[in-house]
C-alpha cells in the first residue's frame, strides 16, 4: 500500500481532531468572537472529516491500481471497480454506510454538505438528521445544542478512525 492517501487520510484525521479540540475551546471562551469561533470550528471539523473520507477513497482505489483522480466519491469508485471487474468489500461497507441515514457516516457527509449552503429557518433535529447539519445550516443559530454537536463529532471521529483501521487491516491481507 503506497503512503501518498494513507498519509493523506492520517493527516486529514489528525487535523480534526486538533479543530475539535479548538472548537473545544472556543466553547469555553468569554470573547465577543466566540459564536464566529464555534461557528468556523464547526465547518473545519466537518471540512477534515470529509477530506478524511476522500482520502480513504483514494486509498482503496490506489490498492486496486484505479486512477485516483477520475472519480469523486464512492459511487464513482464503486463504477470504476465494476469496469475493471473488481470487488470491493470494502466499497460495500462504506456504500451502506452512506446509504444508511440513520448511519454516522451518512450525517456526517449531509453536515458537511449543508456547510454549502445557508438559511435562516429554524430546523428540527430529526431521526435522519443530525445536530450539528441543522447547526450548521442556520446562519444565527443560538448555540443551544453545542455541547451535543461536539460529542457527535467525537463520534464521527472515533468511527471513521475506527472504520479506517478495520478496512486497512482487511486490505493489507488482499
Amino acid at each position: 500500500m503506497s503512503g501518498i492517501y494513507l498519509a493523506r487520510t492520517n493527516q486529514k484525521l489528525n487535523f480534526a481532531r486538533i479543530h475539535l479540540e479548538a472548537l473545544k475551546e472556543a466553547q469555553s471562551s468569554t470573547g465577543w468572537s466566540k459564536h464566529a469561533l464555534i461557528e468556523s470550528y464547526n465547518e473545519s471539523v466537518l471540512f477534515h472529516l470529509a477530506s478524511a473520507y476522500d482520502s480513504f477513497l483514494r486509498e482503496i482505489a490506489e490498492l486496486y491500481r484505479i486512477d485516483t483522480e477520475t472519480f469523486v466519491g464512492y459511487r464513482a469508485l464503486i463504477q470504476q471497480f465494476e469496469a475493471s471487474g473488481f470487488e470491493g468489500a470494502e466499497l460495500n461497507e462504506l456504500a451502506q454506510l452512506e446509504r444508511d441515514d440513520t448511519c454516522w457516516l451518512h450525517k456526517m457527509l449531509a453536515a458537511y454538505e449543508a456547510c454549502w449552503h445557508g438559511t435562516d429557518k429554524r430546523s428540527a433535529v430529526t431521526e435522519t438528521s443530525s445536530v450539528s447539519e441543522i447547526h450548521v445550516v442556520q446562519v444565527n443559530p443560538d448555540h443551544a445544542e453545542d455541547g451535543q454537536i461536539i460529542i457527535e463529532y467525537e463520534r464521527w471521529l472515533d468511527e471513521m478512525r475506527t472504520l479506517i483501521e478495520r478496512l486497512r487491516t482487511g486490505m493489507q491481507e488482499w
